[in-house]
């Protein structure tokens, strides 16, 4: 199966294989979709680089930032090539006036995210 070239244009960023779409440590504002591609979401702790899991198509990302204006936590890092969507809070409260459906998929997404957090560490200490 051949993959079909990712478009220029239109909205979202491409960004080419290894491109950082966002350092661990940077302060955020916006969230991320992956349109097209794959992105690995890599933990950097004392020198060294723990992938944490590859987002794939559809997925959302960076979406913390927009609740709590942290730093972020991960370094997201283009597997191959991809095409990212960025949301900022305005935009973010928009699509969810007009779909509130939207905010209920991404606690589901948040909370499946922070049981399998928990279930590694429960792992790890065991």
């Amino acid at each position: 199966m051949r993959k079909k070239p990712i478009e220029k244009g239109a909205l979202g960023k491409v960004y080419r294989d290894g491109e950082i779409i966002t350092r661990q440590g940077d302060v955020g504002n916006v969230m991320y979709v992956v349109q097209q591609g794959k992105v690995d979401i890599v933990r950097e702790m004392e020198g060294h680089e723990t992938l944490l899991r590859v987002a794939r198509e559809g997925e959302f990302l960076g979406e913390m930032s927009i609740f709590d204006h942290e730093v972020r936590s991960a370094t997201l890092r283009a597997n191959g090539d991809v095409k990212v969507l960025t949301i900022d809070k305005k935009n973010f409260l928009k699509r969810i006036h007009e779909d509130p459906s939207l905010a209920f998929r991404i606690v589901q997404t948040m909370s499946q995210r922070v049981r399998e957090l928990g279930d590694e560490v429960a792992r790890l200490k065991g």
